[in-house]
């Protein structure tokens, strides 16, 4: 014999009664089929009842619908003469229904034995639909044989009764039977109900009684799951636990089945296999005295409870007084409420436990009525209640004796910027539980899950302000390389948040790599970087990247908003890291405080590994002596491409026209530019400079810098002869013009040079780059590093580049 229980969600339209009947008939066993009320049914009798009570005559539609529901399903299911004929079965449940309601309504009064017999009656329905849909079925109804106390709402079971009704009833029974779930009879035959989730209950109890070899339980997933998959897409079906890490997980909110289910079949070591209805030939979950299949992870899985209220209660009159918990719990089970956590500090000036909110008035009246004198007379005992807050739960067997269980834990929350309010484990390792912000229990969740499951890939979510030239070649960049990064390096770049100048698009899915344009234009609000900002903090996504290719002085200035929401920040925007040092130096404090990344090497040199060089020279315990550099790849650029055909004026025009000068080219000809790089260069070297203290020696008059774009345009032309003369005779001198930046002696300073040909500099082509290092290290030869320092191309690499090292790949 096979015992299978459907829940409502397997009843809620005419396929899923014909998947019911595939797998019923397809059994080559003797069947008994446990039935729950049709999806939302129970809440609608609810509903139902609370109406009558309160004298509402709403109550009349209520019913009409819930008579509706069920005759729309028995009409879609069955022949219209057999749909009739099964109507008329009905007829008598409703009628009761209608008479009981209508009872409720006259006498204003709900008792929970009367509110018993009407849910019972969703369940019974259900079970006599079924059973006239399965071949060679019929009803059993279990007011019969499962015999409980008269706790009504959630009766306690008689087990010794009720196996043998049990026994006796299905002793010479033949073909597939039908019992409604949670419905049982009281010592006098009344009607009375086992509670949340008692059909599983029912399924259970009738397994245990007739010993058979596995109970199936059959829903919408395909069985349980290592996180709630509606929070944690990555979520994915456990193939085994043993019966103490599924009641963990089913007390913790894991709704597959529920706590007491687990008992009887536990007591007979029955075997549980959660099976989906929607896809029968997975594996699902088999639930057995040992896990059969361990797994690659250290735990099985994570549960959680998204409403708690957390009450603690403190004070000295809890020091070293015996049995205040005794009177504490004691208080609280007479008031009926449930705890679900328990912590308490070692000192004893503190017990800290965690209930349902609904719970919350009844535990502070019965705390009040416990310890009347310690809290008002003596006041040493005080009651302090934290609000909207949750509960995750991480399970599994193998976390007994291993190191390293929290420290995974709670480093992925630490990184993620999420607070632990109350932590509990037991003795047992079994089961770490913490407690935290409700705003935050999605992203706790999806982060632990990554600590613990995701090994084939890490994610980043990416939020891109700044959609021109660099911007887009990153996009290009990404796209292009995703599947290689997925593939060989287990990493996956989500596209989550664009803005350009004019609108801005936070998605809660992913933005196209390849149609983000189309995208933006469809579906983007007016850009608003306040809101923007605000969107991303509230979606709250772990692993979350802030990357600015813009020049805007006012999107440097959000960067610390940024990192305080725990988002990591990068940036070829120099503006941050070269205005103020106490600015400079609250960006690098908050980073570190926060546990994000600030990373910004495309500041100096693009993709050239400067400012790491630099970091790992100094971390490693090196000194920085001197630098060296031609940091402009405009410049350079500029005096490579003078020639006697190409004058002053028309190389700085074609460095702009290949995009290797700012959209105001005045940036780069004044020396800005090299003096923001010299002095965020500077800084990393460990030099507190303010900007007025790089010198700066222009090789342009200052009239070149006074007016519009347009008079620079004309001003610049008037130094074309000059500038060619003196190409003339450097070439004649064998010499070549570079702006050099130089830190020596700790002076900064940034001023255009002649270099011959044994200087480094000499050979530097187009846009390149170079810096000579100079350290206790590199003394007498500096280090050297050359190549691509500008350009959209090179730009996007860098910036790519230090998102990747986010990533710790």
């Amino acid at each position: 014999m096979r015992i299978l229980k459907f829940g409502g969600s397997s009843f809620c339209a005419p396929e899923d009664i014909g998947r019911v009947k595939r797998i019923v008939e397809g059994q080559q066993e003797q069947v008994i089929v446990v039935v729950s009320a049709m999806s939302g049914m129970t809440d609608q009798m609810k509903d139902l009842c609370r109406q009558a009570a309160s004298r509402s005559r709403s109550y009349v539609k209520t019913l009409d619908l819930i008579e509706a529901r069920h005759a729309n399903l028995v009409k879609s299911i069955f022949e219209p003469a057999t749909s009739a004929e099964v109507m008329q079965g009905l007829n008598p449940y409703f009628g009761e229904l209608k008479d009981i309601i209508q009872g409720i309504y006259l006498l204003n009064d709900l008792t929970p034995k009367i509110r018993d017999r009407v849910l019972s009656l969703a369940e019974l329905v259900m079970a006599y639909i079924i059973s006239r849909a399965l071949a060679k079925a019929e009803m059993a109804d279990a007011r019969k044989f499962i015999r409980t106390d008269d706790s009504f709402g959630h009766a306690r079971v008689d087990f010794d009764s009720s196996e043998r009704r049990i026994r006796r009833y299905f002793n010479d029974f033949k073909g597939t039977a039908v019992v409604p779930g949670s419905v049982a009879s009281g010592p006098h035959g009344e009607t009375t109900t086992l509670g949340r989730g008692g059909s599983d209950y029912t399924a259970a109890i009738l397994s245990a009684a007739l010993e058979v070899e596995r109970l199936e339980i059959w829903t919408h997933v395909d069985g349980f799951m290592t996180a709630d998959p509606e929070k944690v897409k990555q979520a994915c079906a456990i193939d085994s636990l043993s019966y103490a890490e599924a009641m963990e997980l089913s007390h913790f909110g894991a709704e597959v089945i529920y706590t007491p289910t687990i008992h009887p079949v536990y007591r007979k070591n029955i075997e549980i296999h959660i099976k989906n209805i929607y896809n029968p030939d997975a594996r699902g979950t088999i639930i057995a005295k040992e896990s059969v299949s361990p797994g690659r992870s250290l735990i099985k899985g994570i549960s959680s409870i998204d409403q708690i209220a957390l009450v603690t209660m403190q004070g000295a009159g809890l020091v070293g007084r015996r049995g205040t918990s005794s009177r504490l719990f004691s208080s609280l089970a007479q008031h009926d409420v449930n705890i679900i956590l328990i912590t308490q500090a070692s000192s004893e000036y503190s017990i800290t436990f965690a209930i349902h909110p609904g719970d919350l008035e009844k535990a502070t009246k019965a705390l009040e009525q416990e310890f009347e004198d310690d809290i008002h007379i003596r006041k040493e005992i005080h009651i302090l209640v934290e609000h909207n807050l949750s509960v995750i739960a991480i399970v599994g067997e193998k976390m007994r004796n291993t190191p390293g269980i929290s420290a995974i834990l709670f480093n992925a929350l630490g990184r993620n910027g999420i607070n632990v309010v109350a932590t509990a484990q037991g003795s047992s390792e079994l089961n770490i539980s913490i407690v935290i912000k409700k705003d935050s229990l999605n992203k706790a969740l999806n982060v632990i899950h990554e600590g613990f499951f995701l090994f084939h890939h890490k994610e980043l979510n990416l939020f891109l302000v700044g959609l021109g030239t660099v911007g887009g070649k990153l996009l290009e960049q990404i796209r292009d390389q995703q599947k290689v990064l997925l593939r060989e390096h287990h990493l996956k770049i989500n596209l989550i948040g664009i803005c350009d100048i004019e609108r801005m698009l936070i998605s809660h899915d992913t933005v196209s790599l390849r149609h983000y344009r189309e995208e933006l234009n469809a579906r983007g609000d007016k850009t608003d970087m306040k809101v923007f900002i605000e969107r991303m903090q509230r979606l709250n996504l772990r692993n979350s990247v802030y990357v600015d290719c813009t020049a805007d002085p006012g999107i440097a200035g959000t960067y610390k908003q940024v990192m305080d929401s725990y988002i990591s920040v990068v940036t070829p925007n120099k503006i941050a890291c070269s205005s103020s040092y106490a600015l400079y130096r609250e960006l690098k404090t908050t980073a570190h405080q926060r546990n994000v990344k600030f990373y910004f090497e495309t500041n100096v040199g693009a993709g050239l590994p400067i400012i790491s060089t630099l970091n790992d020279l100094i971390r490693s315990g090196d000194k920085i002596i001197r630098l060296e550099a031609v940091l402009s790849g405009t410049l350079n650029f500029i005096f490579n491409t003078i020639s006697e055909k190409v004058r002053l004026s028309q190389a700085v025009r074609l460095a702009m026209e290949q995009g290797f000068a700012e959209p105001d080219p005045r940036i780069d000809l004044s020396g800005i530019d090299v003096k923001r790089k010299l002095l965020i260069l500077s800084r990393e070297s460990g030099y507190a400079f303010e900007p007025e203290d790089i010198k700066v020696i222009p090789f342009l008059p200052a009239e070149c810098f006074e007016g519009t774009l347009d008079d620079f345009w004309e001003s610049i032309k008037k130094y074309d002869d000059a500038f060619e003369e003196r190409r003339k005779k450097l070439t004649v001198e064998k010499k070549r013009l570079r702006y050099v930046a130089r830190l020596a002696d700790g002076v900064p300073s940034v001023e255009l040079v002649e270099v011959d040909f044994s200087h480094p500099a000499f050979p530097l082509e187009g846009s390149n780059n170079i810096i000579l290092i100079t350290t206790d290290r590199y003394r007498e030869q500096p280090m050297v590093i050359r190549g691509y320092g500008a350009g959209a191309a090179v730009t996007a690499a860098g910036i790519f580049a230090d998102i990747i090292r986010i990533a710790n790949l």
